[in-house]
């Protein structure tokens, strides 16, 4: 049984449910983006509008760890392996 994979998901190693590489990268920039925009927003006195920001930076660093373990996992099962962004 593979560990890279959620429990009862229809995606195995070979064909993964998700791009994970590609997930990598969209969360990056959604982290970027959310904490200049959390800046901008408390400088700017909008304080509301600065803690979604920071909230959504915060989803976005939990999605980065995420990703990361199931990249991880997928690592260990297939060493040596390059996967290109798309998958």
């Amino acid at each position: 049984m593979t560990r890279s994979q959620p429990r009862r998901a229809r995606g195995t190693v070979g064909h993964a449910n998700s791009a994970l590489n590609l997930r990598l990268a969209l969360a990056l920039f959604g982290l970027v983006v959310m904490a200049v925009l959390a800046a901008f927003a408390f400088a700017a006195d909008l304080a509301w509008l600065g803690v979604v920001c920071a909230v959504l930076a915060v989803v976005a660093v939990v999605d980065l760890v995420v990703i990361q373990r199931r990249r991880a996992a997928r690592r260990r099962e297939e060493p040596g392996v390059r996967h290109s962004l798309f998958e």
